[in-house]
């Protein structure tokens, strides 16, 4: 007859029998349970696989505080480091109390050491990831910032401004291009394939013509919003606006830095580059293709005798600033027309900052680029995404919207004579 045996069955007989013991009279062999895990899984968790979630290293302290190491972008040849955006989800229990900690703001900006936050800085909150809510954060020592949020939901969005994703403009795209008055264009490809468009809204043959370039930095997601709320007050199609583009025709680059709002970074695009430096040179079409396209299409719009008027770049920052440029020669025409646009951003929006006026050149801005290499009258206008004097508050998407929608007026008034040259 066949017997059939486990392994276990073989080891016990063979040990038995070792010992001079038959399996008869052998106790029964009493199975430990396994020794319980001592450490207690928390019941919370910080999400970031998703749309344009910043990279970020976490853990739960005893005190069960989420603290989180935010990941540094860093520039291609360079010692400059920046950590600004941050955008995550938090898991946690209905009704409990979420404290997160965030730090690794010990940026380096320009080679000198810099921080990303201050006594003013706040996160913005979702728990729909549609409406958005500013709350207070609280800087400690050791260059950290705490947020607390009371979980009125399963889960919560928390960053640093309001977002703005790909997704977002590939929405707004779908909107306004049936528009008989808007043209998108394709004008190139990111480093990592991802197509770059300008929008023109208006009629080429309109007498001067306005550019904006927005979302040069990953994180600054207030220049896409101020885009939408000028795009939307031109589409209005009333008798203002009508006005508006018998005057002037806009073009727009709505996000130069696709690959970084993908990927969640906060400055310098895939390769490492800075798109808002080096304009005083061509650009390198491998490192820094969302410039070496721009600048292909700006030499044939110069070209064909459709050179922007103006051209504004727009970032966020802390200052909330105009930064005028300061290439050399004769730039009086060009300060007056600075004051001029400055005053009427005062008059129609709630701008209140101030512009800049170095008293030394910084040739590898934008607005340098533009006007030493193309003889185009330009300066970045930084947004302030922690404060809003002219609001006073913290701004969200809907302010910047506002703002954009203010930006037609002022275009108007601003060609409302000749721009000297």
């Amino acid at each position: 007859m066949y017997y059939s045996f486990s392994l276990r069955t073989l080891l016990v007989l063979s040990l038995c029998l070792s010992c001079g013991i038959t399996h008869a009279a052998k106790a029964p062999i009493a199975v430990q349970p396994a020794k319980a895990d001592s450490v207690v899984a928390p019941r919370v968790f910080v999400h970031t696989g998703f749309e344009n979630a910043s990279p970020m290293n976490w853990e739960i302290d005893s005190a069960g505080r989420i603290l989180a190491s935010l990941v540094y972008d860093h520039e291609r040849f360079s010692q400059n480091r920046a950590n600004g955006h941050w955008h995550f989800k938090v898991e946690a229990p209905v009704g409990q109390e979420v404290v997160v900690i965030l730090k690794n703001f010990d940026n380096i900006w320009n080679n000198t050491p810099a921080s990303q936050i201050s006594k003013r800085s706040h996160a913005v909150i979702s728990f729909d990831n549609k409406t958005w809510e500013s709350r207070p954060g609280e800087l400690l020592p050791g260059n950290r910032l705490l947020i607390r949020v009371k979980m009125n939901a399963p889960s919560v969005y928390m960053a640093s401004v309001e977002p703005y994703r790909i997704s977002d403009l590939e929405k707004f795209l779908t909107r306004i291009k049936a528009n008989k008055l808007v043209t998108v264009t394709e004008i190139g490809k990111t480093s990592e394939g991802r197509p770059l468009e300008i929008i023109k809204v208006g009629n080429e043959k309109a007498p001067k013509r306005v550019f904006l370039r927005a979302r040069a930095h990953a994180f600054e997601a207030g220049g896409n919003w101020t885009v939408e709320g000028l795009v939307q007050r031109l589409l209005q199609n009333d008798e203002e606006t009508k006005r508006y583009l018998q005057r002037y025709c806009v073009y727009i680059m709505p996000m130069a830095n696709k690959d970084g709002v993908a990927r969640g970074k906060t400055r310098f695009n895939s390769n490492g580059y800075d798109l808002n430096r080096k304009w005083d040179k061509p650009a390198d079409s491998l490192i820094a293709p969302e410039n070496y396209y721009l600048e292909k299409w700006l030499s044939r719009m110069v070209s064909e005798n459709k050179k922007p008027d103006l051209a504004i770049d727009l970032h966020n920052d802390a200052g909330g600033n105009l930064h005028i440029s300061r290439p050399d020669g004769d730039i009086t025409a060009y300060l007056a027309n600075m004051e001029k646009l400055d005053g009427l951003l005062r008059k129609h929006t709630w701008y209140t900052e101030g512009s800049t006026k170095p008293s030394f050149r910084n040739p590898g801005t934008l607005g340098e680029g533009f006007m030493d290499r193309f003889g185009i009258e330009a300066l970045v206008y930084e947004l302030n995404y922690e404060w809003v004097e002219g609001l006073k508050k913290v701004p969200l998407a809907a302010d910047w919207v506002s703002l954009g929608g203010m930006l037609p007026k002022v275009f108007y008034d601003y060609f409302e004579t000749p721009v000297t040259r």
